[in-house]
């Protein structure tokens, strides 16, 4: 079952001698509970694609349907409450609301959703993430790597349809990325989400199921990484 399609989606800055063509015809579909990884250099247009694909910015021309849902077709009210419902996002930095402690900034998209917050939900995650102990502590509190669990715990707890994580190691060591990129891993298959991960890590990239290149505004699909092998690594992602 397809959960995303990004349909010969264009996104075009500018005009006359300062356009800039950030996204060109770019196309494909992820399935229920698969995590890929998109690789590219700075300015490649990879940022733009995710921004899009979340609807915090709006495209130029093609379509982007969420499970079956075309984000762009949708008035801008409906497209905000379906963008806090279906998808859930991954900030390098953190973006966590410095005055709530980790249990209220977890639930905080549920109340924003002027809904209540199911006790054994909060429960399971906070189990999930290893912050049991944490769970009356601030942000400040906290190291970078347990801020990240939090955020990730925010974006996982509506049960969205999609998670879009940006560059989400981009601001930890290699032991506390490898620590939430596993994290991430196991509570994206708990609960069978769909994750597209914008990375410059090549080794982040292979822990993925699949692998996109973003390149001056073109994607090209590298296809299944086979596992963390170093072959693949090599010959694709360099």
């Amino acid at each position: 079952m397809n959960i995303l399609q990004v349909h010969n989606l264009c996104k075009t800055y500018g005009k006359g001698e300062t356009q800039v063509n950030a996204l060109k015809n770019v196309s494909f579909t992820l399935e229920k509970g698969e995590f890929c990884a998109v690789v590219g250099e700075s300015g490649s247009g990879k940022s733009t694609l995710l921004n899009c694909i979340g609807a915090l910015d709006t495209p130029t021309s093609g379509n982007i349907l969420i499970d079956r849902n075309d984000l762009f077709t949708m008035k801008e009210e409906d497209r905000t409450i379906f963008r806090r419902r279906n998808i859930g996002f991954i900030f390098q930095s953190f973006q966590l609301v410095a005055e709530l402690n980790v249990e209220q900034n977890i639930m905080f998209p549920i109340l924003l959703d002027y809904r209540r917050p199911d006790p054994a939900d909060i429960e399971e995650m906070l189990d999930i993430l290893g912050l049991k102990d944490r769970r009356h502590h601030l942000p400040n509190q906290l190291s970078g790597g347990q801020q990240q669990r939090v955020a990730i715990g925010r974006a996982l707890i509506t049960k969205p349809k999609l998670i879009l994580a940006d560059e989400p190691t981009g601001n930890l060591d290699s032991r506390n990325s490898d620590e939430v990129l596993d994290l991430l891993i196991k509570a994206s298959r708990h609960y069978q989400q769909t994750i597209l991960m914008i990375t410059h890590n090549n080794n982040l990239a292979v822990s993925a199921d699949r692998v996109f290149r973003v390149s001056d505004g073109c994607l090209t699909d590298l296809g299944k990484t086979g596992g963390k092998g170093e072959g693949y690594r090599d010959e694709k992602l360099s």
